[in-house]
Order: C-alpha cells, then structure tokens, then sequence
C-alpha cells in the first residue's frame, strides 16, 4: 500500500501494516500505525519478562518516529553514555538513510535517480549501495520475485492507495501491462563503482521492502560500534533485530499473530512466539489487505512473473536471518508468489521461514527445512 512509500511498503505488496506491540507481557503498549503509503500487513509483538523491570536496571527504552512510523529500542545502558546521546547519534543515521533512498524526499538521491533519463548517471553513496545489492540478491535467487522496479504495475492496478474491486472488474489491458513491464526489471540498473544509470526510460527503484529493515540493522551497528552495546532488541514498524539478552538474561521473545482477515491491534489472537538472540526477523502477510472477488482473495501484492495481484498467496510468513534487511525483502518475495511456490523457494535457499497456512477453519504453521534446522540448532 500517489506516489509510492519508502520503507513501510513491500515492493509490490503495497499494503503491509505495520503494527507492533513493544513492552513486556505485563505492559503492552500499542504502537501507533504510521500509515506511509503502501503499508504492509506485519503482526508481531515483542515481549520482555513477566515482571517489571526493576529500578536498578541498566536497560533503558527509547523509541521515535522516522520511515513513516515509529521505532522502538530497549538496550543496556552502558557506562559513560546517556540515552539522550545514544538516541541522537540514531536519529542522525536515520536522517542519513531517508536523504539516500526516501522516495518522499524530492532531493533524496533516489528520487533524483528515478528523475533521470535512460544513461544518465548519478552518483551514490554506500547505503544505497548496500541496499541495492542486497536487493539484487534476493532478485536473483527469488527468480525475479523480488523486483524494487515493479512499482509502475501497482500504479496500473490502481492499488496505490485502496485496492478496489471496481479495477478487478475492468482489469489492465494487455497492451497496458506490456507498455509497463518494459520499465521492470533490476537488471535494467547498471551500477559502475558508485556511479547509477538506467538503460530505459521509466525505470524507477523504490527499496521500501528492505531499506526499512536496512534501518533497523543500521541502529543496531550504531549501538554495537559506537557504544559497545551488545544487548538490544530494536524495531521499526515490526521489523526486529535482536542482540545478547533481555534484562532478565534471556532471549528476546517474539510473539506472532494469526493472520485473521480484517483483525486489528485489538483483536488480535497470536499463533506462535520465537526466541531470538543475534538474529533478525521481518513478517509479511496481507491478510489485514485484501479483497475477494469472484471466489478469489486478492492482495496488494503484485506478483512480477504475471503483472498482476497475487491470488491466495501465503496468509503470513516470519522469516529469520542474519540482517533484518534480508529477512525483510525475503519476507516480500514470498509473499508475492503463490504459496506454494513460496514454500519451494524458501527450501531451494535455505531461508528460515515460518508460514502460517490456513487448513479449512485452522491455522497451521509450516516450518521450511531451514527452519526446522534452526529449531534444532537452539536445541543443541
């Protein structure tokens, strides 16, 4: 889910909401829906200990608004800093972030770059260098099922702000969809050093399926390398990166919602919780954002292969990896294909993912060999 979001926006999957509940089990507190966009159906509570948090604990809490949401840190204080520095030095890097690859920014470096003519360059800077390669990617081995360039079919679809069944009525035509799949594609960018072009006219990257959780990692090196932090648990609109333990020497426990068509923050029911320490994760889903038609439910997820929304894909997928960014933008591949293929995919790479499948009136959740892997290994 007017011009295309930044980071609260899968790449195709363009109404993703992102609404977590940070705080422990004793004290959840709603974080509020920053709607960018296209906003992403993503379900996740983070949860601490049972019992509040003493007055001589060393774990601060810090949280702000940046990407078109808002970000949530829970982190030791270590000696000789203060929360209102370290947090300073974090809004720094974010401001850093949105003027490479905001595409709300008129001057962001992104948008200048999307402006350009076919062999044009435009110089970049290693964050979006990094982005855009961690993008092609997941490219690459998604089978072209992650594509930072597919923006211009959401536009045709009419689902850059309400997916409507009006437009599923009076699809695209065929000469429509061909005039815009000529501007698809990743490998219609060309990077040489740190210089950017574009070998078409048209073509346009919008990385807000794995720059938000860029963000994330980002926050996490801040602490890490600035501040020798190395117990946090950090969010940005849903997407987690955890480090060491939580301020009752445990893992930071992750709780993950049942897709439920149409629920909200406040009905919400949750499926499972994982325990993460070191890792990342990212959900997607569109459950929150559809539409059924004709005896089919309908996404905002437009699956590249075919130009057009994807028809009962996967309700929800967790994935977990080493990078938020990673687990973000693989989280928006496999949910811009159908669910079996998704399913495929993971196991073909080896990518951690949980789904979570409907089986008549039930939920169920399927673990992908990499997960059950990871399962075994945290038995170990």
């Amino acid at each position: 889910m007017i011009k295309i979001s930044f980071y609260d926006m899968l790449c195709y999957n363009f109404n993703r909401l992102t609404t977590p509940l940070i705080s422990t089990v004793c004290r959840l507190r709603i974080c509020k829906i920053m709607k960018y966009q296209y906003l992403i159906p993503l379900s996740i509570l983070a949860l601490s200990a049972c019992t509040p948090t003493p007055p001589a604990s060393t774990y601060q809490k810090i949280d702000g608004q940046t990407m078109g949401t808002s970000y949530h840190i829970t982190f030791e204080l270590p000696k000789g800093a203060t929360a209102d520095e370290i947090q300073a030095s974090i809004d720094t890097r974010l401001d850093e972030i949105n003027d490479s690859m905001s595409t709300y920014q008129a001057d962001s470096t992104i948008s200048k770059f999307n402006a350009l003519n076919a062999g044009q360059t435009i110089q970049i800077d290693p964050d979006f260098i990094k982005v855009l390669s961690d993008s092609r990617l997941i490219y690459e081995k998604s089978h072209h099922g992650f594509d930072p360039t597919v923006y211009p079919l959401v536009e045709l679809w009419g689902f850059g702000a309400k997916m409507s069944v009006e437009r599923l009525q009076n699809p695209p035509t065929e000469s429509e969809i061909l005039a815009v799949r000529d501007t698809i594609g990743l490998d219609k960018i060309v990077l040489n050093g740190n210089e950017l072009s574009k070998t078409a006219d048209g073509v346009g990257l919008d990385f807000s399926a794995i720059a938000k959780g860029y963000g994330v990692d980002t926050i996490a090196d801040v602490l890490k390398s600035k501040y020798n932090i190395t117990n946090y648990m950090v969010e940005i609109g849903g997407e987690i990166a955890t480090g060491g333990v939580n301020d009752k020497g445990l893992p930071w426990t992750l709780a993950i919602d049942k897709p439920i068509m149409g629920s909200t923050t406040a009905n919400r029911e949750i499926m499972t919780t994982l325990a993460l320490s070191g890792q990342s994760m990212a959900t997607s889903g569109n459950y929150r954002n559809s539409l059924d038609y004709d005896g089919k439910t309908y996404s905002h997820t437009i699956n590249p292969h075919t130009a057009s929304p994807v028809e009962n894909g996967v309700p929800s997928v967790t994935v977990i990896a080493d990078t938020t960014a990673l687990a973000d933008g693989w989280a928006t591949a496999l949910t811009a294909i159908p669910q079996d293929d998704a399913i495929k995919l993971a196991d073909e790479h080896g990518i951690i993912a949980l789904f979570i499948i409907k089986d008549g009136d039930n939920w169920q959740t399927h673990k992908s060999q990499g997960f059950i892997t990871f399962e075994q290994q945290g038995k170990n």
